[in-house]
């Protein structure tokens, strides 16, 4: 039958059983189908997002922990050239790598703390490379105490230098910190969906079997022992309960069927005793 010819005969839509379990099963998987998507969305941008910070934090401090070592190296080599008083030779130093990796360290900082902190790096590294640069007069001056400049001029500079570097790694640490329990935390927030959604899950599997028992298996039940006392105690089958689905139907035809059954061996008894 079509479905126009279904609704001109003027009878009400009824799902079937089988279309109540699907629909009931399907509910309950989209749910959780969707709930998990939305899961893995949220922890996946999360995580994406918050895993680039961490790792510019940690590259961050690598940065900030070898310029700080190479600015030690240099000074401990000036310092030793300051002892050997029979030595002029001038420490390298690579200017250029230090310069480059300040600049990029400056720019990969995104907190609003370390950023002046890396400007502050660059002005005392001026400032001290600057006064290292005197060396080589200070070792050729007959005038000039090289330990006075040492301690006077330069180690003041080198300080304030470590010092900016300390104050930026610690700051960077701090960054790092925060995004490592903004992580967590986002785990957790991404996994609430999750949990929800297998909460809801339980209680619609909950609700159907409540609905399973209610509705199908203690009709069934009623039928079967209402077909044991047909068969078995000779009682006339009488199980009613509510439903427009084809458990009904199938209760409505044993109904007829034990009626007619009933009403043939009556017939049957009667022409006998006649």
């Amino acid at each position: 039958m079509s479905m126009r010819k279904f609704f001109k005969s003027g009878r009400p839509f009824r799902l079937s059983m089988r279309a109540k379990l699907i629909l009931s099963l399907s509910s309950i998987a989209i749910i959780l189908l969707v709930s998990s998507m939305i899961s893995v969305m949220e922890y996946t941008s999360m995580s994406n997002y918050v895993s680039e910070l961490i790792a510019d934090n940690i590259s961050s401090v690598n940065v900030a922990n070898r310029l700080s070592e190479m600015s030690h190296t240099y000074n401990l080599e000036i310092l030793e050239v300051i002892g050997d008083e029979t030595s002029v030779r001038v420490p390298d130093f690579d200017d250029e790598y230090f310069k480059s990796h300040c600049d990029s360290l400056r720019m990969s900082v995104a907190s609003d703390q370390a950023k002046p902190l890396a400007d502050s790096v660059m002005y005392s590294y001026s400032a001290y490379m600057l006064t290292s640069l005197e060396l080589e007069d200070v070792l050729q001056s007959d005038f000039i105490d090289t330990r006075s400049w040492y301690f006077e001029r330069l180690q003041p500079r080198y300080a304030r230098l470590q010092d900016d570097l300390e104050r930026l790694t610690n700051t960077i640490y701090k960054d790092l910190e925060r995004n490592s329990a903004t992580f967590d935390r986002g785990f957790y927030r991404s996994v609430i969906p999750g949990i929800v959604a297998v909460g809801v899950g339980l209680l619609l599997v909950v609700m159907l079997l409540f609905f399973l028992l209610a509705f199908y298996v203690r009709p069934l039940y009623r039928m079967l022992d209402g077909l044991e006392a047909y068969r078995s105690q000779d009682k006339k089958y009488t199980v009613k309960f509510d439903g427009d689905d084809q458990l009904a139907q199938l209760n409505d035809g044993i109904t007829e069927l034990a009626n007619e059954n009933r009403q043939f061996r009556s017939r049957i008894k009667t022409i006998s005793k006649k």
